[in-house]
């Protein structure tokens, strides 16, 4: 197949051409080529040369003009070169060979016949050749084509070699699955399953790469229902597989805390692109294993899943090596507070609870309240209905406090600093006590959000504490 007119594009001509130059047959290869087919818009380009691709590469920046040039890895036998908005990779034909306890291979140079097959999937395992004789031929030799039209995930060679090689490869498998809404075939999926124990050399960060590219997906929870199935969930993430199953007592069975919290993060995923929410839906549940108890009269409880919850977030993402940073304080806020517009909606809407809500969630209240419609994953309709309609009702409440009473952004009329110049204080329990008196008296509507207030509420705690002010200027 002659695919010319899709790589007729001056770039790999002039690649073309100075390999050409050189004597090198060179070849535009993985996943630039499976996404022409899948018209997939891509500024990475991989190039394969037979020889030295670091050669190739210097060529094809010494002739791109000044201020060009090739980044040289010698280490790993590869070049690149960034022009305008494109970034050119180029690397010389190779074959691997691995050992049992390592995912780093034994390189050696090898034809491109054996380039193709050290790949990970057929679909990545295809090259068109950018040389002026043979320019836009297609090499598919494991028909991966093929299964690109048929929507399979399949490996070129043995799949259990080639997962037991780079187990990183089957984190690959299940994410160009979820990303593609592909299935994997079953002997590669079953390969999967006999090697998941081996998930255990590749490092916590390349995994985390993956299972971002997963929630990123337009439905994440096909990756983490694979991953579950696989036998992979339970390697690289126990706390969510220990949600899966249902426990019954008495003839009264739980739903399936792990199938809810997947529907809760695809529910999530089709209302925002914000992965670090999806993180959150994810997690939203993820005490409730540990905080399952059976009560004779209440049937299956969960308390304080919420509470706990937030507790385990900074472990999972420091185990996971996900950030560490604001987007972890996030997330575990999100989790801590998935409660709070429940339990609105199951009791009267107060203004002083949508207020303290507000205050408590504060330019993140838009994403709990998102997060919390998401979680309603009830067959009941008539539930569903009512649940969706009390939470319309918070949203006006919300709408209609946050314009009177800005909470979103409360800061309180009158400063801690402030207090102790008004009174002579150093720093103290009194101090705090006066600044917490003002601020539940904003969140309960005691006193508007107003400094006049503030201040007159101010001197009253004060009094109440046997304070005076050491001056009349305030």
């Amino acid at each position: 197949m002659n695919l010319a007119d899709k790589i007729n594009q001056p770039v790999f001509h002039h690649v073309g051409n100075v390999a050409d130059s050189l004597s090198r047959p060179c070849y535009v290869v993985g996943g630039y080529v499976r996404d022409i087919f899948l018209h997939r818009h891509s500024k990475d380009i991989d190039f394969v040369t037979v020889g030295s691709g670091i050669e190739v590469a210097e060529a094809v920046a010494a002739t791109l003009g000044k201020g060009c040039q090739a980044h040289v890895f010698r280490n790993f036998g590869t070049a690149q070169v960034k022009r305008h908005d494109l970034e050119l990779e180029f690397v010389g034909a190779r074959r691997e060979s691995y050992s049992r306890d390592s995912r780093k291979p034994i390189v050696e140079d090898g034809t491109l016949d054996d380039d193709l097959s050290r790949r990970d999937f057929t679909i990545n395992a295809m090259a068109i050749c950018v040389n002026a004789a043979e320019f836009g031929e297609l090499i598919d030799p494991f028909d991966g084509l093929a299964d690109l039209d048929d929507q399979l995930i399949r490996t070129p060679l043995d799949p259990d070699v080639t997962f037991s090689d780079d187990p990183l490869r089957m984190m690959r498998a299940i994410r160009f699955a979820t990303q593609l809404g592909f299935s994997i075939v079953p002997e590669t999926f079953d390969a999967i399953a006999r090697n998941a124990d081996r998930i255990g050399i590749i490092s916590r960060e390349r995994i985390a790469d993956e299972l971002m590219k997963i929630m990123a997906s337009p439905m994440p929870s096909i990756g983490w229902e694979l991953l579950a199935k696989c036998g992979l969930l339970i390697h690289i993430l126990p706390e969510l597989d220990a949600m899966r199953g249902v426990e019954t007592v008495n003839g009264r069975g739980h739903k399936d805390n792990f199938y809810h919290t997947l529907q809760v993060v695809d529910n999530v995923a089709r209302k925002s692109k914000n992965v670090w929410l999806r993180w959150a839906a994810l997690f939203h549940d993820i005490a409730k294993p540990v905080t399952k108890r059976w009560d004779a009269k209440l049937g299956w409880t969960f308390h304080n899943h919420n509470f706990i919850g937030a507790r385990m977030i900074p472990r999972i993402f420091r185990d996971m090596r996900l950030p560490m940073n604001e987007k972890m304080k996030y997330v575990q806020k999100m989790v801590e507070l998935h409660m709070r517009p429940i339990a609105l909606v199951e009791d009267v809407v107060t203004d002083s609870a949508v207020r303290r809500m507000i205050f408590d969630a504060a330019d993140d209240i838009d994403d709990l309240m998102t997060l919390c419609e998401a979680d309603i994953t009830s067959k009941n309709e008539a539930k569903v209905k009512r649940f969706l309609d009390n939470f319309a009702l918070v949203r006006r409440k919300m709408t209609e406090l946050e314009e009177r009473d800005r909470i979103r952004c409360f800061q309180p009329p009158v400063s801690g600093e402030e207090i102790m110049e008004i009174f002579g204080l150093r720093p103290c329990r009194e101090v705090g006590t006066i600044k917490e008196t003002i601020k539940n008296a904003i969140l309960d509507g005691v006193i508007p959000n107003e400094r006049a207030a503030a201040l007159e509420l101010m001197h009253d705690e004060a009094r109440r504490l046997g304070l005076s002010p050491v001056s009349d200027t305030l």
